[in-house]
């Protein structure tokens, strides 16, 4: 066996997928969640995809707003996987009730990790830590940092670039090994009916809420490609203290609304792009739109040459990842016509 990982949140959409590539790699995995409750649906998720000489799995009460059962938890893993983080679909009216956990959370679990002598951290951080929006059209990469003072930086992006700040700086001052993955928007198939907040977007074009699209793009990531990264950041010494960028490339919101129009042509799926006022206008009434303003007009875009360089990644296309996002989504009856 290749010892015990700590896995923060693995009830989530993309802790799941990496629970099973650290699984599958005969890895054993010691999931924490906020309620115990929710065991079961972790080992329904999955258990269909295991492999015959997959690792053990068991599950451990942690919660990241308190300092209970994280000691517990570090007793005898070599590594943590820090994955669990909020993720809102529309920004809190309080920021802190975004930012704080997510900092704090973050502090707290990799501060246990010292404290127990566990030395190798993979943390999942976002490509929101990396992109300035002083710079909205640019190419950039891990070297790249949000600009948490810039007034258009959302709630979300500040939680990210925080707690990724956070890590690195207890990183240096307890000689922890950290790696951080930094993925865009991520889609791809869930393993499970429980996927939170990560597949709105999709089902938001899918049942045609919107007549037309905002004329922004993001970076995106399939969850699998995404769960392979923690995998090999893990199995690659060589990619401690280190930032890798997961993206394959970024599409407009006016392409995806027309690559799954192309897919699915008798759904009511918009394919126009809104002109900036309308959009600015309709944010008066909806906090998604409104979270997006700050993006108009700009097509953000990220580097993955490090991933593909150092990792050896090969990465699953933007329109594949959509579209396996959205026929998951129809499959399962997520989507009604």
């Amino acid at each position: 066996m290749a010892g015990t990982v700590l896995l923060t949140g693995v009830s989530g959409f993309i802790a799941k997928h990496v629970a099973l590539k650290l699984l599958n790699a005969g890895y054993n995995v010691r999931g924490t969640v906020r309620r115990l409750d929710r065991a079961a649906e972790v080992h329904a998720a999955l258990q269909p995809y295991l492999t015959e000489n997959a690792g053990q799995l068991g599950l451990v009460q942690a919660d990241l707003e308190s300092d209970a059962g994280w000691a517990e938890a570090m007793g005898g893993v070599t590594a943590v996987v820090h994955t669990a983080s909020p993720f809102p679909i529309a920004q809190p009216k309080d920021p802190a009730a975004v930012i704080r956990p997510a900092v704090e959370g973050t502090e707290r679990v990799l501060k246990a990790a010292a404290a127990a002598g566990v030395t190798r951290v993979v943390l999942t951080s976002s490509t929101v830590a990396i992109l300035n929006e002083a710079k909205p059209d640019a190419l950039q990469d891990e070297a790249d940092w949000c600009d948490v003072h810039l007034p258009t930086t959302t709630p979300y992006a500040r939680s990210k670039t925080l707690a990724e700040r956070a890590a690195w700086e207890i990183a240096k001052a307890r000689g922890l090994k950290l790696t951080t993955i930094n993925p865009g928007l991520v889609l791809g198939p869930p393993l499970d009916e429980h996927y939170g907040s990560s597949l709105g977007l999709v089902e938001r074009f899918l049942k045609g809420k919107d007549p037309m699209l905002p004329p922004i793009g993001l970076p995106i990531v399939d969850v699998r490609d995404v769960a392979e990264m923690h995998l090999r950041a893990l199995q690659r010494p060589e990619t401690e203290g280190r930032r890798y960028i997961a993206a394959s490339g970024s599409m407009a919101f006016v392409d995806m609304g027309r690559t799954l129009k192309a897919a699915y042509p008798t759904r009511r799926i918009p394919t126009r792009e809104a002109p900036k006022a309308i959009v600015r206008f309709l944010s008066l009434f909806d906090a998604q739109i409104r979270a997006i303003l700050p993006k108009l007009g700009h097509l953000e875009r990220v580097s993955n040459a490090r991933a593909v360089s150092e990792m050896g990644m090969e990465f699953i296309a933007p329109k594949a990842a959509l579209l396996a996002s959205a026929d998951w989504l129809v499959k399962h009856g997520k989507i009604w016509a």
